[in-house]
């Protein structure tokens, strides 16, 4: 059957294989919300970085950096990463310093489909202020500032994904939709240069 008359699910699901859709970018950038939304559509296993680093950890993201520095956060977070990116396929959201580590980022583009979800600086804010408790690396002076130098720093490394998606106006359910015609636009045309 040609491809134009497979659903578009069915499309992305055939095409992406056995890689895992590893989402990317900023905090507050919507990669769990989306994520989720992504998987179930796809009908896909979703995990958070984050999440499963928690559960290897037995203790929050917030009381790793507290107890054990950033450093020591980063080594667990490359070693989780390391371990989900061969368990796929699945729709995997990173913490946003994740994909700045040489090591995951080399794994992930090797091995998944990286995706960076961009969104405006404004837009972060509000968002990564509705629970400041939970953004360890925002509690060390001016929030403003400080996610402002960490986008500034990190956009050039997300830059480096394999496909870039800016966020839509709208609903999470809009977000996930354009993200869905994004990654059936991206793997058609890889499928085509892989066949020429």
């Amino acid at each position: 059957m040609p491809s134009r008359r497979r659903s578009k699910t069915s499309r992305i699901l055939e095409r992406l294989g056995d890689r895992s859709i590893v989402l990317v970018g900023m905090m507050g950038c919507g990669k769990s919300a989306i994520g989720k939304m992504l998987a179930r559509k796809l009908n896909l296993e979703f995990k958070d970085a984050d999440e499963e680093i928690e559960l290897a950890a037995g203790r929050s993201v917030a009381d790793i950096f507290k107890e054990y520095g950033e450093p020591e956060f980063r080594r667990l977070e490359e070693r989780v990463i390391a371990r989900l990116i061969t368990e796929g396929p699945m729709v995997l959201a990173l913490g946003g310093g994740a994909f700045l580590n040489d090591e995951t980022r080399g794994n992930i583009l090797k091995n998944g489909l990286s995706v960076w979800l961009n969104v405006d600086f404004e837009t972060l804010f509000e968002r990564v202020m509705r629970k400041p408790g939970k953004r360890p690396l925002l509690t060390k002076g001016d929030p403003r500032e400080i996610l402002s130098d960490l986008m500034a720093k990190r956009a050039p490394i997300y830059a480096r994904a394999e496909l870039h998606v800016k966020s839509v106006s709208g609903t999470k359910s809009d977000m996930r939709n354009h993200l869905l015609n994004r990654l059936d636009e991206h793997l058609a045309l890889a499928e085509k240069e892989d066949a020429q």
